[in-house]
């Protein structure tokens, strides 16, 4: 017994010093463990509160105030003659006719400022809206319709409850009066909330109840579609030139390194180069699609270029082999086996870079994006704007209204860009193969 236990001391010490080692390393990893979970929601709290603020401040956006009034259409008033001419019922004074449905449903109104005041309560764009009615429905001439009239932007905000009633008058918009007049309507049942279909039909406009993001739609769309189809067949192109044909030496060398630079030049530079080269030098149309297109190809083509000489590389190298093996040319082996199983990479790629783009505002401030352009663009060569840019310049409006529609718009590319994403990673797990 004596011999044996100083033989075991030793032994006993050491796997004592073990097993506080193994504990302080398990702490540790618990500790990190914490830590990174922690980190991630922290992360996913603050994604929540920003996704809650927008959401919060843009939904209401998504409906608009109108206000119900019996419009005596006179036929002497739209049309004396009885022609039935479109032209003739476009010209008609609908302004006045507004007007004078107003002051026959508020008859005590008598003084001029009174009088100006509640025409304010109807929106400016209210006449052209009548007008478009009465032209789609000419049986309408000669009647007393009930007629829902868009509401100025001031009475939306007090209906939306964005302006707080009980404030002083000194402190709000709109005064006693108008609210008045509100509470009479909506007691009467004359005032009622819709789905503001403005939003997604109207360009731009300087009047918050008329604005919509139907031009900065079209535009982001002609931009994107374009941008893709010189983006995607050239980086392409370059990548599998690169990876699978170009010599190995010092050119091959720094043109990769300065791809891989490209990809972290801030994008405002790009917007410098278009501005210089595409409309200073080959006077491409300032303000359109198409150098938006190009200023945009020339910031994704890094990450097309990078993804897909990526997917390249994962293609096993016995494929190529194989093909080489059976007599294809290396063209062929290229074309006609490795590129379609490097294609979904290549696409997850040019997804997310279009993504990228369609969430860039700086290079296309720099080639005139930023201007108010009111009509939807037809083409590629007309003047237009972007929905990042059209955000940049309704949060930069003093309006009240125009904040619950830069947040709706900011939701409405948050989707776009959500739905991009996730496109991505669904074509990436579709077809994507494991070696």
């Amino acid at each position: 017994m004596t011999d044996q236990t100083p033989a075991s001391a030793p032994h006993k010490r050491t796997i004592d010093a073990v097993n506080a080692s193994l504990k302080r390393r398990r702490a540790k990893e618990r500790r990190f463990r914490r830590l990174g979970a922690a980190a991630v929601a922290l992360g996913l709290l603050f994604v929540a509160l920003l996704f809650a603020d927008i959401v919060g401040k843009g939904h209401t956006a998504f409906q608009q105030t109108y206000i119900k009034l019996p419009v005596v259409l006179e036929r002497a008033q739209i049309d004396p003659e009885g022609s039935g001419s479109a032209e003739v019922i476009a010209r008609a004074n609908y302004l006045g006719i507004i007007r004078a449905a107003l002051r026959a449903h508020f008859p005590e109104v008598t003084a001029r400022r009174d009088k100006r005041a509640l025409y304010q309560m109807v929106s400016v764009g209210a006449p052209q809206l009548l007008r478009d009615r009465v032209l789609a429905d000419p049986a309408l001439i000669g009647t007393t319709a009930e007629v829902w009239l868009l509401a100025d932007d001031d009475i939306d905000m007090v209906v939306k409850g964005q302006i707080d009633r009980t404030l002083p008058e000194s402190k709000r918009r709109v005064k006693d009066q108008t609210l008045g007049w509100i509470e009479r309507l909506e007691s009467e049942g004359r005032i009622t909330k819709r789905f503001n279909t403005i939003f997604f039909t109207n360009g731009t406009s300087r009047e918050p109840e008329l604005a919509g993001i139907a031009g900065a739609l079209a535009g982001s769309f002609y931009t994107l579609a374009l941008t893709l189809l010189l983006s995607f067949p050239i980086g392409v192109g370059a990548a599998i030139y690169l990876e699978e044909f170009a010599p190995k030496n010092r050119w091959t060398d720094l043109i990769e390194v300065n791809i891989n630079n490209l990809a972290a030049v801030p994008s405002i530079v790009f917007g410098l180069l278009g501005l210089a080269v595409f409309i200073g030098i080959f006077g491409v149309p300032r303000s359109t699609p198409l150098v938006a297109a190009l200023v945009l190809t020339l910031m994704t083509l890094p990450t097309i270029i990078i993804s897909s000489r990526a997917a390249l590389k994962s293609v096993p190298p016995s494929i190529r082999e194989a093909a080489l093996g059976v007599g294809a040319s290396s063209l062929q082996t290229q074309f006609h086996h490795v590129l379609p199983l490097a294609l979904p990479g290549m696409l997850t790629g040019a997804i997310i870079g279009m993504a990228q783009a369609l969430g860039e505002t700086a290079p296309l401030l720099m080639i005139g994006m930023i201007a108010f352009i009111v009509d939807v663009p037809a083409g590629f060569t007309d003047p237009a704007t972007v929905l990042p840019v059209q955000i940049f310049l309704w949060a930069d409006s003093p309006e009240r209204a125009f904040v619950e529609r830069t947040s709706a718009a900011i939701m409405v590319l948050l989707a776009f860009l959500i739905l991009m994403n996730l496109a991505a990673v669904l074509l990436r797990r579709r077809f994507e193969r494991r070696w």
